[in-house]
């Protein structure tokens, strides 16, 4: 069953998504804070203007009431005042008002002589824009007028335009400024998850990539150390190492990295647990194992047992090397490994010639002309490498070649390449087969297959020194290239 393709909404990263919320968030205040603020600015504008008007239409009144009213009626600015009799007719007004046509209909007099404000045409008094007209009744019951003060909207106009202006460029500029601090804040905000991701996948690099020593005779076991996934060595990880970093804080991240440092203790001490449980079934099957060998090996010699002996001890032999395998494994991430030193690689391939002499199939070493030397942990590197050439002699079919040589790269590498003639691995399965217990169909039809161990240790153990091993096609057959630096590689 295929699980669904995630959105593209949840692809995004948690900042980005916080980012995006808030802003969106933001954007619609803004867009109604924005329209509020507008609103009540041009209500509060032109409120200013119709209070002006009302002022200028009730002291026009009062003077008509107290008779008192000069010719022409004063005015201020751009201010239109008409006195309309009760027909409607021109009794008197400004120097800017028509004496002939009233600025307001009948209809309109009607509603400025209840108390509203009206806007209109400045066409009317020869203006551009729009007035806004209050009225005033006044006079003697007999002869009472109806004072207009008209006030233009000029002003409120333009007010109302440059806010319109100021708020269509402040959007934009505060939404970018406030989009800005948000991207920092929340960054900040998210800084303690980002390093506590850094330092999980840094001991993840480093744990799971620990291998162990190569148990080679009596020598002591070396330790482990953290390979990063590019085969770098990384440095000693101590078990503080292994660790997050709480921080100071005591907030939900704090309670976070409390909870995943309890897990990591209890990973660790389920790791130290299966390590000591696999080095001590490992270790007490050595006995027996010895016990059976030299039963076998007597019994072979004074002719007991007819063909048995002879048929159980080779199965005997790869049991035994399964044992030497898991007690290698078992001693995975003791503690730090031997320093790197310059290793010989005319010495060590002189061994192999040696060593195979009476291989399965011929073992061809040749051995480089000149003081070859690479960088790392000599005995790992011999490990790996006779693990590569036993693995090629099982699955050769009629010959096995070593060869050696420098490779100018930056920074330069040796080379020590073990080919071999058999069937060799498909291109997809040449990563799976350093997995720990991987053999493939063809491995497990041979009597002699290995354990499934051998690739596995022999990558690791080469990964330990700073380098790394690649399988690639020997047409026929398989190539598997050990590459090693010829110089220290800092942590």
């Amino acid at each position: 069953m295929t699980s669904a393709r995630p959105s593209a909404w949840a692809r995004l990263s948690i900042r980005a998504r916080l980012m995006t919320i808030g802003i969106l968030g933001l954007a619609g205040a803004l867009v109604v804070g924005f329209a509020v603020l507008y609103a009540a600015v041009t209500a509060s504008v032109e409120h200013t203007v119709d209070t002006q008007a009302r002022t200028v239409a009730r002291d026009v009144g009062l003077l008509v009431d107290s008779a008192r009213l000069p010719d022409p009626v004063p005015q201020f600015g751009a201010q239109v005042v008409q006195i309309l009799d009760a027909d409607g007719r021109v009794a008197g007004g400004s120097l800017t008002a028509d004496r002939l046509t009233p600025l307001v209909t009948s209809a309109e007099r009607t509603r400025l002589a209840a108390g509203e404000v009206l806007t209109v045409s400045g066409t009317r008094s020869a203006q551009t824009g729009q007035l806004r007209v209050a009225g005033y009744a006044a006079g003697p019951a007999s002869a009472r007028v109806l004072v207009v003060a008209a006030v233009p909207t000029t002003d409120m106009d333009t007010a109302s335009e440059a806010l319109r202006r100021l708020l269509f460029w402040a959007f934009p500029i505060f939404l970018g400024i406030t989009a800005l601090i948000a991207w920092r804040v929340i960054g900040a905000a998210l800084r303690p998850v980002d390093t506590l991701r850094r330092e999980a996948d840094r001991i993840g690099a480093a744990g799971t990539a620990r291998m162990p020593s190569p148990a080679l005779g009596d020598a002591a076991a070396p330790q482990a150390s953290g390979i990063t996934t590019s085969g770098s060595v990384a440095p000693p990880v101590s078990p503080e190492d292994e660790r997050l970093t709480v921080p100071p804080s005591r907030d939900e991240i704090s309670a976070l990295a409390q909870t995943l440092n309890g897990m990591l203790d209890r990973l660790a001490a389920a790791r130290v647990s299966q390590r000591a449980f696999i080095a001590d079934a490992a270790h007490e099957l050595r006995s027996p194992l010895a016990s059976l060998r030299m039963q076998l090996d007597v019994a072979q010699h004074v002719g007991e047992g007819g063909s048995l002996p002879a048929d159980l001890i080779p199965e005997l032999d790869r049991l035994s090397t399964l044992v030497d395998d898991l007690l290698t494994l078992a001693r995975l991430g003791d503690s730090a490994p031997p320093a790197p030193t310059p290793v010989p690689i005319a010495p060590l391939l002189d061994g192999l010639r040696h060593r195979y002499a009476v291989a399965r199939v011929p073992v061809h070493v040749t051995v480089p002309e000149g003081d070859l030397t690479a960088y790392g942990i000599s005995g790992d590197v011999l490990r790996a490498v006779t693990n590569l050439v036993d693995n090629a002699v099982r699955h050769a079919a009629s010959a096995v070649t070593v060869t050696a040589a420098g490779v100018p790269t930056n920074p330069p590498r040796v080379e020590i390449i073990v080919s071999d003639d058999g069937h060799g691995i498909p291109e997809s399965d040449r990563e799976r087969v350093f997995e720990r217990f991987t053999r493939l169909d063809d491995a497990r039809t041979r009597d002699a297959g290995g354990s499934g161990l051998g690739l596995s240790i022999a990558r690791e153990l080469v990964r330990r020194s700073g380098g790394d091993i690649r399988l690639a096609d020997a047409a026929p057959g398989l190539r598997a290239v050990v590459s090693l630096p010829t110089h220290p590689i800092s942590g």
